[in-house]
């Protein structure tokens, strides 16, 4: 088991070096890096919550702004991060930083929603951290996060095909190695663009790929029962939840 973690470690610095370098250009600004600033906290989060095997797979697209670009953490809003998951550590700044998206690691004031809501959902139906991972891991497609000149959060859908096939072929074997590594049998994406680079890496692999919304303020779908739809899309898909 320990072995398996800590491949679960490896290849998540792997796909840090192999993204590290990657050259952007307009309408990408500034990128930023949070396997290398936050590592110490991510690491924590594989080594104690990434042990095999996983039922379920969640992935997201890549780095929110308020949440995995200031924890480390996957939908990391930094109050759940802190007092349910109980992770914390050092979160160092990215070079360079925009003025307008400021890194404050634990000390961040903001709150990121969509991190909120997955983590109050998981809250909700397994009381714990370690029931909830017993079974369940979450992980994002790409590791970077995207800025325009005016700081805006640009996901990696909204870049021109030609920029996120520079970190595709990376991202797509990491998302391969966690399947090989957590054995799920669902992988359910969080989101159309989740969803959809999920099926792309894993279209040799016997996973069911499954689609749900995202957890965005940004989705109205989302706004009107997130955790409800969330709850009937496993559900549907044949997953066990407690008090079914």
């Amino acid at each position: 088991m320990k072995g398996e973690v800590q491949a679960l470690v490896a290849a998540a610095r792997t796909l840090a070096e192999a993204t590290r370098s990657l050259p952007f250009g307009p309408p990408v600004a500034v990128v930023y890096h949070p396997l290398d600033y936050a590592w110490p906290v991510h690491q924590a989060y594989l080594e104690r919550y990434g042990a095999p095997p996983k039922e379920v797979l969640l992935v997201g697209l890549n780095p929110g702004p308020h949440g995995m670009v200031q924890t480390g953490v996957p939908f990391g809003d930094p109050h759940w991060v802190r007092t349910w998951l109980r992770l914390a550590g050092p979160v160092g700044r990215p070079s360079p930083e925009h003025p307008r998206r400021p890194v404050r690691g634990f000390a961040s004031a903001r709150r990121e929603l969509s991190g909120a809501r997955l983590w109050g959902w998981a809250q909700q139906h397994f009381g714990t951290p370690e029931a909830f991972f017993a079974r369940f891991f979450v992980v994002n497609y790409c590791p970077l996060a995207f800025f325009d000149a005016a700081g805006r959060n640009l996901t990696p859908d909204r870049l021109p095909a030609e920029q996120r096939r520079q970190f595709a072929p990376a991202c797509g074997r990491h998302l391969g190695e966690v399947v090989d590594l957590l054995q799920p049998r669902w992988v359910v994406g969080l989101g159309r663009a989740a969803t959809r680079a999920a099926r792309e890496a894993l279209g040799d692999r016997r996973v069911a790929v499954v689609g749900a919304l995202h957890p965005s303020p940004a989705s109205p779908a989302a706004n009107r029962g997130w955790a409800a739809h969330f709850t009937a899309v496993l559900r549907a898909a044949g997953v066990a939840l407690p008090g079914a």
